[in-house]
């Protein structure tokens, strides 16, 4: 350095060179106009709008002031193509130029917003949005199927909000780009990947953070669109911009505003579901307990009801008929054998006494028919008696107002009264039905 020869005349210094690229520019570049395509919009906390405008070869930064900004009165947004008016300035201490704008009017829209809403035209006039055509998700659904990057937040967001709200799912991640030239591609093979599995998942998430317009193309692929359209298997879209929507989330089954939501959406909570069973079960407890006093209420009344104790006070009344009758029956039955002994008896006497043998050949004769004789007649009194009998326990019987129950019938009753005739019967009023083995309430 020290043989270098001085320069003979003065160097600016970086000021004073910036100083006259600032005077030069500013002076010569006022009230300018230029067209490109906004990205990076950023808004201070100050309310100064930060923003590039860019074509294909190049990119100018520019300033909206707060000031301006109210009195401009627009929204920007990335992907806008616009037209801009200002004046160049520079900044020296980052040696950087910017524009100062003041005037913002829009050209049309940029290039991919531009891509997207034609190919929104064309896919939705084939039907791949319809409502008709999506699939519903699964109320209890147990495993999931993943479509994000490995590497980004969008997979923990969705572990964790799972660990919270359905810990019981089961998670398959399949990693794939979210942005970039090869993203879509992997994109559709992993959607293929989980269509063609023989035990597919039940709901397929994808998605990824939020970004710019640009970090989110993928998602606006035809390639990716068409592919979640043909999976048969239901399709969240979680691609993480709350505003704006993309081609995934119109022809997805479901879409999510976030990758939290999606789980949101595709899942119960399970803590809600605890409280639902239990709440349940106490109210099923209830229930039963309410009907086991309801019918034993219902029977300690039919147990003491008035209709029962007539029938019981009948049956005790038949019951010594029956005994009455049987005590007669007993007691003629004993009188004619009586009789027939006493017969015999002088019969026999008769037969001592005349004693021929031949008379007594012919009275043993008639002490035999008269003995048979004596004994059909008994055998004939005793049958008539039994079925007289039987006949009164058969009366007895029917007049049982059970009795058509234990053989299959029914009975209608309304306020204890059996309603023997459809003109007795009142359709404003309560009815029960019993059967030989229980009674059944119908309301009205």
């Amino acid at each position: 350095m020290s043989n270098q020869i001085p320069f003979a005349f003065d160097v600016p210094t970086v000021s004073e060179l910036t100083d006259k690229i600032k005077t030069l520019l500013e002076n010569n570049f006022r009230d300018i106009l230029v067209e490109g395509e906004i990205s990076n919009v950023n808004q201070s906390r100050n309310g100064h709008f930060y923003f590039t405008v860019k074509d294909d070869d190049a990119q100018l930064p520019c300033v909206i002031w707060r000031s301006t900004a109210g009195r401009l009165d627009v929204e920007l947004q990335d992907g806008q193509q616009v037209v801009l008016g200002g004046d160049l300035q520079v900044y020296p201490p980052h040696g950087r130029y910017q524009l100062i704008v003041s005037l913002v009017q829009q050209a049309g829209v940029g290039r991919l917003q531009k891509k997207f809403e034609e190919l929104k035209r064309k896919l939705e006039e084939e039907g791949l949005f319809d409502d008709a055509v999506k699939k519903s998700l699964p109320p209890f659904p147990f495993r999931f199927g993943v479509i994000t990057s490995s590497t980004g937040a969008a997979f923990h967001d969705i572990q964790s909000t799972f660990q919270q709200r359905w810990p019981v799912a089961e998670l398959y991640l399949h990693h794939a780009s979210v942005q970039g030239l090869q993203a879509a591609g992997e994109l559709v093979k992993a959607i293929e990947f989980f269509d063609n599995q023989d035990n597919p998942v039940d709901i397929i998430i994808i998605g990824r953070g939020g970004g710019s317009l640009e970090d989110l193309w993928p998602f606006n692929e035809e390639s990716v669109a068409r592919a979640i359209f043909n999976c048969s298997i239901p399709t969240v879209s979680a691609v993480g911009h709350e505003v704006d929507f993309s081609i995934s989330d119109f022809v997805a089954d479901a879409r999510a505003a976030t990758p939290t939501q999606a789980v949101t959406i595709s899942t119960p909570d399970i803590n809600e579901l605890r409280f639902q069973i239990e709440d349940d079960l106490h109210k099923l407890e209830s229930l039963i307990k309410q009907k086991f006093q309801y019918y034993r209420d219902y029977v300690d009344r039919l147990a003491h009801s008035h209709a029962l104790l007539v029938v019981q006070e009948k049956l005790k009344i038949h019951r010594n008929n029956v005994e009455n009758l049987s005590e007669k029956l007993r007691s003629r039955f004993r009188q004619k054998v009586t009789e027939r002994q006493a017969k015999i008896q002088y019969m026999a006497i008769q037969v001592e006494q005349k004693n021929p043998k031949h008379a007594v050949q012919q009275h043993i004769g008639t002490v035999e028919s008269l003995r048979e004789k004596l004994h059909n007649r008994v055998v004939t009194v005793q049958s008539k008696k039994e079925s007289g009998y039987k006949e009164v326990f058969a009366k007895l019987r029917e007049i049982n107002p059970k009795a058509p129950l234990e053989r299959g019938f029914s009975r209608i009753l309304q306020d204890g009264k059996w309603i023997r005739s459809r003109s007795d019967f009142e359709t404003e009023r309560d009815l029960h039905i019993e059967w030989r083995d229980g009674v059944l309430k119908v309301p009205k």
